[in-house]
């Protein structure tokens, strides 16, 4: 089942999120600000990411900006921050959904099997599951790299460093990409 990262400096609101989505199944991990978010999604792999907007250390926004650098996790937000321009710039950075607070916890149940399953069919029928250069092999589904037929250790981090210039062979990057 999908792995859920759920990021807010609220202690009930994580509760109350993790007990519905392990209800409907799903695999929990919590974090109680923005950096500590970040961290976790360069050392492991989510499937989505639920992130408060206000926290200390990093806020949500900046967050997804950063985590979004190497890794295109769905996010939704989930803010008492409910103007306009607040769910527009959520938008603009990249945010799947918006919920804002109070909410729902079975609506947002709803909305996270509809981000998944957009994600799931999007990324099924436009990402291949193995990029092949020279001798080079990058297998996507397995998280393993092969160099001449032999498989090649990595860290977490370099294996994503390497994926995103796979995935990006044809763009020129800059540092800050």
């Amino acid at each position: 089942m999908a792995h859920i990262l759920i990021v807010d400096d609220e202690m009930n609101i994580r509760k109350v999120v993790r007990e519905y989505a392990e209800f409907e199944g799903y695999e929990v991990t919590e974090a109680e600000n923005g950096m500590e978010a970040v961290n976790l999604c360069h050392e492991n792999d989510y499937d989505l990411i639920i992130m408060d907007v206000m926290m200390p250390r990093l806020d949500g926004y900046s967050a997804c900006k950063e985590i979004h650098k190497t890794k295109q996790i769905p996010v939704i937000m989930l803010s008492a921050r409910g103007e306009e321009y607040d769910k527009l710039f959520g938008f603009e950075i990249g945010v799947d959904d918006y919920v804002v607070k109070p909410f729902s916890p079975k609506e947002l149940m709803a909305r996270v099997k509809v981000v998944l399953k957009r994600g799931k069919s999007s990324s099924d029928s436009a990402k291949p599951d193995k990029y092949v250069f020279e001798g080079l092999e990058v297998d996507i589904s397995g998280r393993e790299v092969y160099v001449n037929g032999q498989r090649a250790s990595m860290t977490p981090k370099e294996y994503d460093l390497l994926f995103y210039l796979v995935r990006n062979k044809n763009i020129a990057l800059s540092r800050d990409k």
